[in-house]
């Protein structure tokens, strides 16, 4: 007796293992903006919109690089000129967040 050929069913929970890096980058991002009472918003893949609690743009955060050698770039809203101002590449998303929730 033959038994039936049955195909594997698909499950969704694989994309974690698809973009790792991504994604803890993202959840290290959003984590550490809650602690800054900030809110992150993903704008592109690697970098998320920061906003303050009254709903204006502070910045960017942005993700490069992967594992050991990820880093956490802050790039500052200028209302005035309309435009982003560097603010440096960081190790820890904790360290860029707060350097651009300080900096003016």
């Amino acid at each position: 007796m033959r038994t039936p050929l049955t195909t594997p069913k698909r499950t969704i929970d694989a994309p974690r293992e698809l973009s790792s890096p991504t994604l803890d980058a993202a959840e290290a991002v959003i984590t550490a903006a809650r602690r800054a009472l900030l809110t992150a918003v993903t704008a592109a893949p690697g970098l998320w919109r920061i906003t303050g609690r009254d709903g204006r743009v502070i910045g960017h955060i942005r993700a490069t690089g992967q594992g050991a050698t990820l880093r956490y770039g802050a790039l500052r809203y200028q209302p005035l000129s309309r435009a982003f101002r560097d603010l440096g590449d960081f190790w820890s998303c904790e360290q860029a967040l707060d350097t651009l929730r300080l900096s003016r």
